[in-house]
């Protein structure tokens, strides 16, 4: 049925059949945002507009930690390069001026290559490299 749907395969954590993490990530920042109604939705109306503003909020205005603070929309139309060598700027000319306030390097600006959820590690039983899990950015 969901192929008939055209619904993608679940791209889950390694060795974790029941868990999707690119779901899971999207409930946990959407469970936690202000307007989320603590008493549920008062219609099927009210829940897709919520849901509508919420797509556009984390598509287009909140920053993402995993792709160094710019949006997925950024990201996507490739304005994270220009985004983050600005920020680069601001923090070396800040760090010139008051090099004090500076123990070690600045933030890294360099924008992020590849985005997984679950990346590469080494096996802890045999130190062998786990590939991680690639996918489409959870935007």
């Amino acid at each position: 049925m969901l192929h008939w749907l055209k619904v993608k395969p679940s791209y889950s954590r390694p060795r974790v059949s029941d868990d999707n993490a690119f779901v899971e990530s999207l409930f946990r920042t959407a469970k936690y945002r202000p307007e989320l109604p603590e008493r549920g939705f008062t219609n099927l109306d009210a829940a897709r507009d919520w849901a509508s503003r919420f797509v556009h909020w984390y598509n287009h205005d909140h920053k993402h930690s995993g792709i160094r603070y710019v949006s997925p929309a950024q990201r996507h139309a490739g304005l994270d390069g220009g985004i983050l060598a600005a920020r680069h700027e601001v923090y070396q000319r800040a760090r010139e001026r008051n090099p004090q306030r500076w123990s070690g390097a600045t933030r890294n600006w360099t924008p992020e290559k590849i985005v997984t959820l679950n990346p590469e590690r080494k096996n802890v039983a045999g130190g062998q490299a786990v590939a991680p899990v690639k996918g489409a950015l959870a935007a």
